[in-house]
This record gives C-alpha cells, sequence and structure tokens, in this order.
C-alpha cells in the first residue's frame, strides 16, 4: 500500500517549505514521492516554489481550488486515484491552510481508496510566531489540526525563546480544550531549527503517525468565512511592493489579512512575495507567475483595492 502523510497547518506556517526539506529526505533514500497540492482559492501560488525538487523521484500534482466542499472532495478522490497508479512509495498532501482535517479522514476511507492508500503521517506546521488573539473560527481550525496530529513542527524558531514556544504550546492546548477535546500537544512538540534536523530527527517525523483525536464539530467546510483577492500583472519597484504590503496588514478596514503572496518581475527577473504580519520576505525565484493574493477573514475588496488595484 502506499503511505499517504498530510501535511497541514495554518496559512502562512511554513508547510511548503517543510515539504522541500522532507521530499529531500525521502527521495535521498531512494523513494518515489508524490505530492498533491491545493491551496485556498482558484490559483495555486504554492505549487510554483516547489518546481526545482521535482524530477524522476518527485512529481507533483494539484487539486484546482475555487469550489464547494462536495466538489474539492470530488476533484481530492479522483487526485488521489490517479495517483495510485504512478507507482508512488509515498504521497505528500499539502492542503489549504483552513482546510476540513475530516475531508482527509473520510476520503481515504472510500473505496477504492481505502485499498490503495494507508495513512502514514499527519504532521502539522505551526509558526513560532503564532498570533495568541485568533478569531474563534481560525482557533478551530487551529485546534482541528492539532488534534490530529503525530508531530507538532514549530517553523520559524530562529531567535525564539523556549519561554514563547511554551506560550504557543499552551495557546493550542487551550484552543483544544475549547473545542471540548482533551489532548494536550506538549509531548509532540519539535521546536529545533529545520536547518539543524539530522537522520534521527527526520526518523520520528517519518514514523509519527496520527492521532484519532476528535474536536466538537462547530464548523462545516461550507461555513469557511476566509477569501482571497487575486491582483494580476502589477508592475512596481520592490520598495513599492514593501509599502503595499504594510499598508495592507496595517490598515484595519481591509479586514484580518493572514498572508500576502505572490511573484512579479522587476525587469532581471522573477521575485517571490510571501508577506504574514510578523515578517516579509521577498527574494528571487526562478519562475513565477504575475500575481499576487491576499488572504483573510472578513476581508473588505474595496479597502484592499487602494492599495493593489
Amino acid at each position: 500500500m502506499i503511505k499517504i502523510d498530510l501535511i497541514t497547518g495554518f496559512l502562512g506556517s511554513g508547510k511548503t517549505t517543510f515539504i522541500r526539506k522532507y521530499v529531500k529526505h525521502l527521495t535521498d533514500k531512494g523513494l518515489k514521492i508524490g505530492i498533491l497540492e491545493n491551496d485556498y482559492g482558484a490559483v495555486n501560488v504554492d505549487a510554483m516554489l516547489l518546481q526545482d525538487i521535482l524530477g524522476d523521484k518527485c512529481e507533483l500534482e494539484m487539486v484546482a481550488g475555487g469550489c464547494d466542499a462536495d466538489c474539492h472532495k470530488r476533484r481530492f478522490k479522483t487526485k488521489l486515484i490517479a495517483m495510485g497508479m504512478q507507482g508512488f512509495d509515498r504521497v505528500l498532501v499539502e492542503p489549504s491552510g483552513v482546510f476540513d482535517m475530516d475531508e482527509f479522514f473520510d476520503t481515504l476511507h472510500e473505496d477504492p481508496l481505502e485499498r490503495w492508500y494507508q495513512i502514514g503521517n499527519v504532521i502539522t506546521i505551526v509558526d513560532a510566531h503564532l498570533e495568541l488573539d485568533m478569531s474563534e473560527h481560525s482557533r478551530y481550525i487551529l485546534a482541528s489540526e492539532a488534534a490530529n496530529a503525530g508531530k507538532i513542527l514549530f517553523s520559524k524558531t530562529e531567535g525564539v525563546s523556549e519561554s514563547r514556544i511554551e506560550e504557543v504550546t499552551a495557546y493550542i492546548n487551550k484552543s483544544l480544550e475549547e473545542f471540548h477535546c482533551s489532548r494536550k500537544i506538549d509531548n509532540i512538540v519539535m521546536a529545533k531549527s529545520w536547518d539543524e534536523f539530522d537522520e534521527d530527527d527526520y526518523k520520528k517525523i517519518e514514523n509519527c503517525e496520527y492521532t484519532g483525536a476528535g474536536i466538537e464539530k462547530r464548523y462545516h467546510a461550507d461555513d469557511v468565512e476566509f477569501s482571497s483577492l487575486y491582483y494580476m500583472n502589477k508592475q512596481m519597484t520592490v520598495d513599492k511592493l514593501k509599502d503595499c504590503v504594510n499598508k495592507t496588514f496595517s490598515d484595519k478596514n481591509c479586514g484580518n489579512v493572514f498572508r500576502i503572496k505572490g511573484f512579479m518581475s522587476d525587469g532581471s527577473g522573477w521575485l517571490e512575495l510571501n508577506a504574514t504580519k510578523k515578517e516579509t520576505v521577498i527574494k528571487p525565484i526562478k519562475e513565477g507567475q504575475e500575481i499576487f493574493i491576499v488572504i483573510g477573514e472578513d476581508l473588505n475588496e474595496e479597502a484592499v483595492n487602494k492599495y493593489w488595484d
């Protein structure tokens, strides 16, 4: 049977970055890996960031977003059926940061997938700079991802104190309790810098499995309050881009903006933007497409358009 791992985490937590490192570890062992990507919205930006790790030992498939929950589940199942025929040793699923965890488990227990796939691990990525005043809906997503995790990997830990890790861990435990899950995550947290992971660390991750802990079902996929706004073919200087990002995050009229990501050309090559409230990263990338996506909760399109349209 094909092992299938779910790499989950809230928007901007660092799932794609971890997958790049995890895939290298697995392919170095001679395994053939399939990645199934779906992003929040109809355009998949994160898939562009995985292009350079693809080859004979790693292939990428995408589930198109921008549809209702039933449609998405059908697309998800169809892709897994197709990938089941391609000889992969392991499939990694990177869902949107607002993914309904039940969809993963329910789909894998349907025929013929239950005969082809074995659920391997649920690995949850948590930003060490996670905001500790999230909305109830966001806390619900966070709790649902943590409830099933075999390991919780903290990202962006450079310069982060142990007390901060403990504070975020306590916040996740409190969120689990809020949605009537008795589980505590203290013993499954890994807060080590990913650049320092050794073979023993990857062995723990590769065999961490998952837990069937549940939370109170307070929201459904169709209740999602998150949205995304798309801006195509934007030409600006790097300084102007930074200014747009900063103003979008700081202007409360824009709504609760979680993440801004995308690409643009500066004339000499492609630049990648990946921004959260805590950090804005702009760096060169081999390939891109002229698009920026603003993702958040209760977005005010008119207010956001002031900076991007």
